[in-house]
């Protein structure tokens, strides 16, 4: 599913235009951002959550040389599933 799907399925189940359903799902994905930004854990009871991870500086090698590099440290965000969601998906 992409956000064209995503965007045409809530309009459809909400009884919105497809306007608004993509701006309400832009305006979610960007708090989720927004929050992510400031270091916060976003939970969503039922279906799971999103986590900052600092990744500290790592030594990696070039796959095409051989070579030994540093990999910077980085922020990544995860996402956990929550039960419910987990048992959905092997039910």
């Amino acid at each position: 599913m992409n956000i064209t799907e995503l965007t045409d399925q809530l309009a459809s189940e909400r009884n919105l235009s497809k306007t608004e359903a993509r701006q309400t799902i832009d305006a979610v994905l960007q708090a989720i951002v927004d929050a992510a930004k400031a270091g916060s854990e976003v939970s969503l009871p039922g279906f799971g959550k999103f986590k900052v991870q600092d990744k500290p500086e790592r030594e990696g090698r070039n796959p095409a040389t051989g070579a030994t590099m540093t990999i910077a440290a980085s922020r990544k965000l995860s996402f956990t599933p929550a039960k419910a969601v987990k048992d959905a998906l092997n039910a």
